[in-house]
């Protein structure tokens, strides 16, 4: 049966199926096929694989599908995987064990099974779990080739950003100088880093530092990524004038960080700066926030958004969206 299928050369295989699983995209109903020097990968939508592969139809046997949760169940349940921990967002507790059972009872690779017990909330930016199967909250997610340890109890991650992280890390291009200001266990800062990039990570949360410079070292990036405990706006007076580029990761307060984003960029620099608004204006709010800033520092900088992009839909009738904005000294 001819099927869509990432082809990449056999030494880019391993990396390639890894990245394509970490989004679901693989078909599991369809084997992994070889000839000569090249792998052939099927995904279950074409559309949806970035336009970096090479997509091509082609013939590949069946294969004898694991057990899913869902043949367990009966029903299709929701749930997201983070290395192998899989998180259930559930009201109901009885249903919630009821998956977790069904996790177990299935060929799903699992270590430890989690329901959301609270929202993201406080400073530091984690939230509660109910462990149902496991004990370890701690796990390692690997994302285009890198790999990230992290504890979910206590720092914040989240898997579904992972297209958003890879579009932004794109850009980066080696010798430049990245202050990423709200870094958790350096999702961003790593990979940058991995394209030759200086790297400054910042975050208040001490565990998601520790994190980062673990990763850091983990994929060989420990020389290039200088990990920072603190307030980002109290990096000024070591950073001023010193950034390429700075991510702006934080939607609901981002606004509040503008002067210091002013004050650490260079003479040239894109800020990615996301936000949570109202889908009537995705992208007015935070345009006319950082022209504000700009002008309130003294007006030095033209101001272009180079990029507007809805990241998903955050809420009813709101959205988490970035704009990549270049800053250029007058």
């Amino acid at each position: 049966m001819r099927v869509p299928c990432v082809r990449v050369p056999t030494s880019e295989g391993e990396e390639t199926r890894t990245a394509l699983a970490e989004r679901d995209l693989v078909d599991q109903t369809h084997e992994i096929t070889v000839e000569s020097g090249a792998l052939y990968i099927p995904v279950v939508d074409r559309t949806a694989v970035e336009s970096e592969y090479e997509v091509v139809e082609r013939d590949a046997p069946t294969r004898n599908t694991q057990t899913t949760p869902a043949e367990v169940l009966g029903f299709e349940p929701s749930y997201e995987r983070l290395g192998d921990v899989v998180i259930l967002d559930e009201d109901d507790p009885e249903r919630a064990r009821r998956i977790a059972d069904a996790v177990v009872e299935s060929d799903l690779r699992a270590r430890t099974v989690v329901n959301r017990a609270s929202k993201v909330k406080g400073e530091l930016r984690v939230r509660e779990w109910d462990v149902l199967v496991g004990e370890s909250t701690e796990t390692v997610h690997r994302e285009y080739g890198y790999e990230f340890a992290l504890d979910i109890a206590s720092v914040y991650f989240s898997p579904r950003l992972a297209t958003e992280r890879h579009r932004v890390i794109s850009q980066v291009e080696a010798g430049e100088r990245v202050i990423d200001m709200f870094a958790g266990v350096g999702p961003f800062a790593v990979p940058m880093a991995g394209r030759g990039a200086e790297v400054v990570g910042c975050d208040l949360n001490p565990v998601a530092v520790e994190y980062l410079r673990e990763n850091a070292r983990r994929n060989g990036v420990g020389d290039r990524v200088t990990a920072i405990h603190g307030d980002v706006r109290d990096l000024a007076e070591e950073y001023a004038g010193w950034a390429d580029r700075l991510v702006m990761n934080l939607p609901h307060s981002v606004g509040d960080f503008l002067d210091a984003a002013v004050e650490l960029a260079s003479e040239e620099c894109v800020l990615h700066y996301y936000d949570i608004q109202h889908e009537d204006d995705p992208f007015g709010p935070g345009e006319r926030a950082i022209r504000e800033a700009v002008a309130a520092a003294g007006d030095d900088y033209d101001v272009d958004v180079e990029t507007e992009r809805v990241v998903r839909s955050y809420a009813p009738h709101e959205y988490n969206v970035c704009l990549d904005v270049r800053l250029t000294a007058r």
